[in-house]
């Protein structure tokens, strides 16, 4: 007979029960999530294909069409974190050879290159300084000289805190016969985004940041034109998975199976985008520029500089410049460790440069500021 192996003794604290400190998530994500919606989770699953459950797939899609103001058909959460969604509209939109123009002033930018290139496309990009934004004339001149099928630029950069004026871009794309492809990871929810107003084509975010829900469903969305040009590829779309001539099927009428869906995920993202328009989605917007306003104010009046221009600067993330003499990992470990308020660092080029700190969804309150601004002092005269 076989014999089973032994927990070793090292791993025997696995056998405890579940004891994870309850954190202030003040971070660039996750947020914190609404009580309403860690309850949603735990309405017992059912399948999906249940005419329940697909009941529930098209109230996902007509919120997530409100949130982004959109009237795209193909409008869907993937079973995925926002980079599952990220990749999709990247797999879906580009075929080899494809010119890709990627706008590039942050650390997601850089991935926007990376998974561009994986897929065959042949990239170009426009930069700018991390925590500056891109001008009208300076796409343009972009768009004449590179002519792409797509430009692809990041809304909210999660990385500096800026963010990108989009009015217009979408008129320059139409001009230049190209798509636009947009992350709204950090800004959908809590920043003012008009998908169809602005033009833009494909677009995708996440769920644990402005909309206040765990990590794990990632809205996407295709624009008519976009779906054209996934129909009239020449290449099989490269990632099974994430293919939306197959997704499409299963949140379609078709209602073709795909895969086995999160379902208790889909719960949540479901009573996050409800609780969104019970609110209202400009309440929301002006709760979360009000908030953030108070932040600053605070920030600067304990001596601390912000990284971004005011006229740029997203209502969902800040970008605060850790003072010369100062240990900002260190900093960020003691508010952790000691007051269960999560920060987070630089990256890239902002590495050990700035905080980054987060005020996105049902964590966009005056407590929240309240409480980082009580401690932070503190933890800085140490």
């Amino acid at each position: 007979m076989t014999q089973t192996i032994a927990i070793d003794n090292s791993q025997k604290l696995q056998l405890a029960p579940l004891d994870i400190p309850n954190r202030l998530l003040l971070g660039p994500g996750p947020s914190n999530a609404h009580p309403a919606v860690l309850e949603a989770m735990n309405t017992p699953p059912v399948g999906h294909l249940d005419p329940a459950f697909l009941g529930l797939m098209d109230e996902i899609q007509s919120l997530l069409r409100y949130t982004w103001q959109t009237q795209n058909q193909l409008t869907i959460a993937v079973s995925g974190t926002g980079t599952a969604a990220m990749e999709a509209t990247i797999a879906n939109s580009v075929e080899p050879g494809d010119v890709v123009l990627i706008g590039v002033a942050g650390y997601f930018g850089n991935r926007l290159v990376d998974m561009a290139g994986r897929y065959g496309a042949d990239v170009r990009t426009i930069t700018k300084p991390w925590g500056q934004v891109f001008s009208l004339s300076e796409l343009r001149t972009a768009l004449e000289t590179h002519r792409p099928a797509i430009l692809a630029l990041v809304h909210a950069e999660t990385s500096t805190g800026a963010r990108q004026p989009i009015d217009g871009v979408g008129d320059l794309c139409r001009e230049f016969g190209c798509l636009l492809l947009l992350d709204t990871v950090t800004s959908l929810g809590g920043v003012p985004i008009f998908l169809d107003t602005w033009g833009v084509d494909l677009a995708y975010s996440c769920s644990q940041k402005g909309l206040g829900c765990p990590p794990g469903a990632s809205p996407f969305t295709m624009s008519q034109r976009a779906v054209e040009k996934l129909q009239q590829r020449k290449t099989k779309v490269a990632n099974w998975y994430l293919d939306m001539n197959l997704l499409g099927k299963y949140w379609g009428s078709d209602r073709i199976y795909h895969h086995t869906a999160p379902i208790n995920l889909y719960y949540a993202l479901r009573e996050a985008l409800r609780l969104l328009a019970q609110e209202g989605i400009e309440n929301s917007w002006q709760r979360h520029q009000k908030n953030v306003e108070y932040l600053w104010a605070g920030l600067e009046d304990i001596g601390l500089k912000l990284h971004v221009q005011q006229e740029f600067r997203l209502p969902t993330l800040t970008t605060v410049c850790i003072p010369d003499g100062v240990d900002g990992k260190a900093i960020a470990k003691i508010l952790l460790n000691d007051y269960n308020i999560e920060v987070g660092g630089g990256l890239g080029e902002l590495a050990g440069k700035v905080w980054r700190v987060g005020l996105m969804g049902f964590n966009s309150r005056t407590e929240s500021v309240d409480r980082l601004l009580e401690v932070l002092p503190q933890v800085l005269s140490k």
